[in-house]
């Protein structure tokens, strides 16, 4: 498979939890929050943070518990009360250089890991004045960890997630499934929904599941 891995700058940090829980994430509240930051109401940074805030304001949908978390806290407090439990272990994409050029990967068979169960937490980095990232729980999940090689020789560990059809119900308002019309096509034939999840250099994403669900497994592609 040949990927692209560009490197990301990084994004506004956390802020300490009471300073990011005084400020509010909603749209009513925006040109507050615009103000306080110095972002021009009609600049595409404020269309960005309007969607953002739009998007958290969304109810869950199919069953999905949702939370925006505007601090390194409060992503912790919803991942272990979704999963039950405070033994997690958080996990994202690396790549072991940068400036790695756009070039084919080769799967290394002994390097694949799998996050057996289907409780998951994924947080996904979003655009707003200060770090915000859209974290989701949903049932019938399978994700795994797998070591890639480049032609050049760097290599990284990836992650791969995969929805069953019972994720169907979110498909009408949730991003995920908004992207390819073939993906209907796919949950219709009773098939799962591969999502890979891309390098980001500022770890922007993490996967949160149960430790006594970590396990390595033999997989075969």
């Amino acid at each position: 498979m040949t990927l692209h891995f560009p490197e990301v700058a990084s994004g506004p940090a956390f802020l300490p939890r009471k300073e990011a829980d005084a400020i509010p994430l909603s749209v009513e509240k925006l040109p507050e929050v615009l103000g306080r930051f110095g972002i021009q109401p009609d600049s595409v940074e404020a269309r960005w943070i309007r969607m953002t805030a739009r998007e958290c304001q969304e109810p869950a949908v199919g069953g999905e518990k949702k939370f925006c978390a505007t601090a390194l806290e409060s992503m912790v407090d919803f991942s272990t009360s979704s999963l039950g439990t405070r033994d997690v272990r958080a996990v994202s994409t690396t790549v072991a250089k940068k400036g790695v050029p756009k070039q084919e990967y080769t799967i290394v068979q002994s390097g694949i890991y799998k996050l057996a169960g289907d409780e998951l937490v994924a947080c996904h980095v979003e655009t707003y004045a200060y770090a915000v990232f859209y974290c989701h729980l949903t049932g019938s999940t399978r994700a795994y960890m797998m070591k890639r090689v480049g032609k050049d020789g760097a290599g990284f560990v990836f992650l791969r997630r995969l929805w069953s059809t019972s994720a169907e119900a979110t498909m009408p308002s949730h991003k995920t499934f908004r992207i390819k019309k073939k993906l209907a096509k796919k949950m219709r034939q009773n098939r799962p929904i591969p999502h890979w999840i891309r390098m980001r250099t500022d770890n922007t994403i993490r996967y949160n599941a149960k430790r006594r669900h970590w396990r390595r497994t033999k997989l075969g592609f």
